[in-house]
């Protein structure tokens, strides 16, 4: 069985008083997807903030590779080789699409890209990138955007990517090229928590799946196993609870 490369321990964040995330505790293990569901406000972007180094969880802990990161700032999570993406896309909008992968492949953990352009140009290469490279990203489209997020992603160096509702407004041909990719990401090694209410994506392309509501974990198990959790469908599936 693989080797578990991220966990976490009773992980806690509190604001004010309310319980975003309240003790959970899950392990991702090497190559996997896994997906983490929930009805809004259950805490899933919480969760991920905590973990990837935006703030600080309140209590718990977060393990990589079998070391304690609790609290670790987003740059040092990054350059240990910890990526992410968000819902809104996050780019230079001045810059060419280009120039902000190239960000990546300049400050990559791995920090051996002797040519991080052509290496940045190989990234939007694999994501598939739709557009001229020197386009500037205030002219993309919302796919446009998370191909490029993806690429910088990709670019520096990841061994573990946090994808953050990486399907939302696509259509429905997008979301079967979006499907594929992530399955070639992980076919390059990277193992993968993905956060997202599309719940044909989750189910085609996860390993396990956790299940948050009010900030607690409810479940964690193969897709089978979710889809047929009656806390689950009475919580989060409702009317989809019948895709299996």
């Amino acid at each position: 069985m693989d080797a578990v490369i991220l966990e976490t321990q009773d992980l806690c964040k509190y604001f004010d008083g309310l319980k975003a995330v309240d003790k959970v505790s899950l392990q991702v293990r090497q190559g996997q997807i896994f997906g983490l569901i929930g009805p809004n406000g259950a805490g899933k972007t919480t969760f991920q903030n905590c973990v990837a180094g935006t703030f600080p969880p309140t209590a718990g802990k977060v393990l990589f590779k079998g070391r304690d990161i609790t609290g670790a700032k987003a740059h040092t999570c990054c350059h240990m080789g910890l990526a992410r993406t968000y819902q809104i896309v996050r780019s230079f909008p001045q810059m060419t699409a280009l120039e902000n992968v190239t960000v990546g492949a300049v400050f990559s953990y791995r920090r051996h890209h002797r040519h991080p352009e052509r290496h940045a140009a190989e990234m939007l290469d694999f994501v598939e990138f739709p557009a001229d490279h020197r386009t500037p990203a205030a002219n993309l489209n919302t796919m446009q955007l998370k191909r490029l997020e993806l690429a910088r992603a990709l670019a520096g160096g990841c061994e573990f990517l946090f994808l953050d509702e990486v399907a939302a407004g696509l259509t429905p041909a997008e979301l079967g090229d979006i499907t594929d990719l992530i399955r070639r990401i992980r076919g390059r090694g990277i193992s993968i928590l993905i956060v997202e209410h599309l719940m044909k994506l989750i189910m085609n392309v996860c390993d396990r799946i956790a299940v948050l509501n009010f900030g607690v974990k409810i479940a964690d198990g193969t897709p089978a196993t979710i889809t047929s959790d009656e806390a689950v469908c009475e919580a989060y599936l409702g009317a989809q609870a019948k895709l299996h």
